[in-house]
């Protein structure tokens, strides 16, 4: 019922070539280590593509080699069905999987709420046409609204359906942190799934169980001090150059401190938004321009990807990867990896992150966890504008500005380009239905209202 493609036969799907590649064995927590070189028969191009290997850190809980770049299930491309709703494009979903595996990356994480639903489905029926053991499945039990175990128990029994397999690789409790260990114990303490989880553990249908950190550093502390009791095998936290020093610590946490706290604990870690939602890939001019001089040939995205796979504890780095141009640029990262040193770790998380705090951006991640909004407001797409005209350097501030009526009109005619009407931040009737919802703890009613006042002053000219 499962078709069943070998190695060579998916590289010449993905239109690569064929190609043999294999596995050396690693030692150490974390180590870094490499696959096997990969080398594409009948071409001449030698790209790092083509004869690169993926980086491996091993877990030293349990032995796997995890590819240092994960794939993050959560953007693949949706399209319109023949009844006009939104499904993900299953063809593209599985040409980029097969593309990611040929290239060595082995770690996939999902969850019940990403894709508005859709996400563990998609990735199931990608990965279950390649052999079970070519790779780790990591996903979720995402129960936000409704902390019953029957709601809890269905969760987590259908990612086994969606995902096509016998057991679960990496099983994370979704979005710890805000609400305490009072959060903690009502999700997953008092209705036995807790008790559930561990005895799963033992019987090998959960092989690692972890948990996904957002909170400040009192919840992280008293999540971390119940190690003891629970064993976390892993833990997964947001972690770039910016968030290195520069978290607001109420909504989230400084990850030097994240990251000391596990490394000394020895627990591995799995990293989130290492580009901080796209900013770190695309930042504003300035910061492009400084990292340009250091590396012409280096993408915004590369630095921030090495920044995140220098620290040896690091097991893997998530990447929501939409498009194959995005995957392919990912992978020339992490084949061949090449850690950072000190001084370029210090220079991005203290001299550039320093730059971009002059740059009043709004702290969304484009997770999507708000959508699908009830009044159909396209909250991560209103945001991701706002950002962009500000890193871009295009943000009209003032009619003192120069070419500020330019930059008025340049505004207000992208804004109705990248949102539909029906779908603009007027529209918000402040429900509050997305403010639990977000990981970054974002107030986003009052940014949306921020956002309109400031679009109403363009229009009428009284900025």
């Amino acid at each position: 019922m499962k078709e069943t493609i070998n190695r060579r036969e998916f590289i010449r799907k993905a239109g690569e070539g064929t190609i043999a590649a294999g596995a050396v064995a690693l030692a150490g927590a974390c180590a870094p280590g490499r696959t096997a070189k990969v080398v594409v028969e009948g071409q001449k191009d030698d790209s790092i593509l083509e004869t690169g290997s993926m980086e491996l850190r091993t877990n030293t809980n349990n032995n796997d080699k995890v590819s240092l770049l994960g794939y993050g299930c959560m953007r693949f491309t949706m399209k319109k069905d023949e009844n006009g709703k939104d499904i993900p494009d299953q063809d593209d979903v599985n040409a980029l999987v097969d593309y990611a595996l040929a290239h060595g990356v082995n770690y996939y994480d999902s969850s019940p709420v990403y894709m508005q639903g859709l996400s563990e489905e998609a990735t199931g029926k990608a990965l279950s046409r390649h052999p079970r053991k070519d790779y780790f499945i990591a996903t979720k039990l995402s129960n936000f609204s409704n902390y019953s175990r029957a709601a809890s128990m269905k969760l987590y029994n259908e990612s086994f359906e969606y995902l096509r397999t016998d057991y679960i690789d990496y099983y994370l409790l979704h979005s710890l942190g805000r609400g305490g260990v009072e959060n903690f114990n009502a999700r997953f303490v008092d209705n036995g799934m807790m008790d559930f989880l561990q005895g799963e553990r033992e019987k090998g249908k959960v092989r690692q169980l972890g948990l996904s950190f957002h909170g400040n550093q009192e919840q992280f502390d008293q999540l971390l001090a119940l190690h003891d009791k629970y064993h976390w095998d892993f833990i997964q936290i947001q972690m770039n150059y910016w968030d290195w020093q520069h978290a607001d610590g109420q909504r989230n946490v400084n990850a030097d401190y994240l990251y000391e706290q596990l490394d000394k604990r020895e627990i591995p870690i799995v990293v989130m938004e290492p580009l901080l939602g796209g900013r770190l890939a695309n930042p504003a001019e300035s910061v492009a321009n400084r990292l340009k001089e250091r590396d012409p040939q280096a993408s915004m995205a590369s630095w921030a990807f090495r920044f995140t796979g220098s620290y040896p504890r690091i097991l893997t780095v998530l990447s929501g990867m939409t498009y194959m141009e995005h995957l392919q640029d990912n992978l020339k990262t992490f084949m061949d990896f090449q850690p950072l040193t000190d001084e370029e770790k210090t220079y991005l998380s203290k001299d550039i992150a320093d730059i971009m705090a002059n740059y009043p951006t709004i702290d969304c991640t484009n997770c999507k966890y708000c959508m699908p909004c009830p009044y159909g407001i396209d909250i991560p797409g209103i945001f991701a504008h706002y950002n962009k005209c500000i890193n871009a350097g295009t943000f009209p501030q003032s009619k003192e500005q120069e070419n500020y009526e330019k930059l008025r009109k340049a505004y207000l005619v992208s804004y109705d380009r990248a949102i539909p009407t029906l779908r603009q931040a007027d529209h918000c009737i402040t429900c509050m239905e997305c403010i639990p919802k977000c990981p970054q703890s974002i107030t986003i009613p009052g940014q949306l209202r921020r956002i309109d006042k400031y679009i109403e002053k363009l229009k009428q000219g009284t900025l």
